[in-house]
C-alpha cells in the first residue's frame, strides 16, 4: 500500500506513472551459467579484449587484498582478475523498471551499474568512509549527480545488493526529450539511499551522449574487479 501510494505522488510530481512492479514478471538477466544474453561493449574489438567468466565463488586474494579469486564453477559474473577488460552489456533493453543485483568488490575497486548504459550507479570500495564524506563517486552515488544519503557499504569481498526504480526519459512524437530520466528509488543493502533523483543527461562513460527510451543494462568491466549475481529485471 505504502510503495502504490508513493509511486502515485511521483507520477502527479513528474506527469508519469510507475505502477508497482509484479515480483511474477522479474525477469533473470543472469542465467548463471554462460554469458548467454551479454555483450561486450565495442563488439568484436571489446570481446577480444574481455575478461569476464562464470565462476562458482569469489574471495579476496591471500596476501592481494585488490584482487578477487575465484572458484571454478557456476552462478557469478566476474570482470577478471584484474578486472581490466571491457564494459558488459545485456541484449535486453529496458525503460522504466526495477532491479535487483547482487555485487562484491576486492578492495580499492570500482565499478557500476549504467541503467539504459547511460546513468550510473556507482560500485566502489567506501568501506568505513563517513557520511560528511562521502560524494557522488562513492558506492552507491548517482554518479555526477547525487552522493549517497548514508554509507551502508559492507567490507570488500562482501556480497551487497542495489534495489533500484528507475523511471525513463521521455520523449515526443518528433524525439525531442519531454523530461529527464529519474531514480526513484534506489536501496543498498536494505537502506534507501536515494528517493526522486533527476539525471538530466548522461552521468558519464555512457554509451553514447545520444539519450533514448530505452537501453541496456551496463556492468563497468575496466575499473578493477567486481563480480555480479542474481541480476533480474522487472519491467513497468
Amino acid at each position: 500500500m505504502r510503495t502504490t501510494y508513493a509511486l502515485a505522488v511521483l507520477g502527479l510530481l513528474t506527469g508519469v506513472l510507475l505502477a508497482p512492479a509484479d515480483d511474477s514478471e522479474a525477469k533473470a538477466l543472469f542465467n548463471g551459467k554462460d554469458l548467454k544474453g551479454w555483450k561486450f561493449r565495442g563488439g568484436d574489438k571489446g570481446e577480444a579484449k574481455s575478461k569476464w567468466s562464470v565462476v562458482e565463488s569469489v574471495k579476496l586474494k591471500e596476501g592481494m587484498p585488490n584482487r578477487l579469486d575465484p572458484t571454478a564453477g557456476t552462478g557469478v559474473l566476474l570482470s577478471g582478475d584484474d578486472g581490466r577488460g571491457v564494459d558488459l552489456l545485456s541484449e535486453f533493453e529496458h525503460g522504466d523498471c526495477e532491479v535487483h543485483v547482487e555485487f562484491t568488490v576486492s578492495k580499492g575497486s570500482n565499478s557500476g551499474v549504467y541503467f539504459q548504459g547511460q546513468y550510473e550507479v556507482q560500485i566502489l570500495d567506501s568501506f568505513g568512509k563517513k557520511d560528511a564524506d562521502l560524494k557522488y563517486g562513492d558506492c552507491g552515488g548517482i554518479y555526477n549527480t547525487a552522493p549517497p544519503k548514508t554509507n551502508v557499504s559492507k567490507a570488500p569481498g562482501e556480497w551487497q545488493t542495489f534495489d533500484v526504480t528507475f523511471q525513463a526519459p521521455r520523449f515526443d512524437d518528433a524525439g525531442k526529450k519531454t523530461a529527464n530520466a529519474r531514480f526513484v528509488k534506489v536501496t543498498l543493502n536494505g537502506e534507501v539511499i536515494h528517493e526522486d533523483i533527476e539525471v538530466k543527461g548522461p552521468t558519464g562513460g555512457q554509451l553514447s551522449d545520444k539519450e533514448a527510451a530505452t537501453g541496456p543494462l551496463m556492468f563497468q568491466g575496466d575499473h578493477g574487479p567486481v563480480a555480479f549475481r542474481n541480476i533480474k529485471i522487472t519491467p513497468h
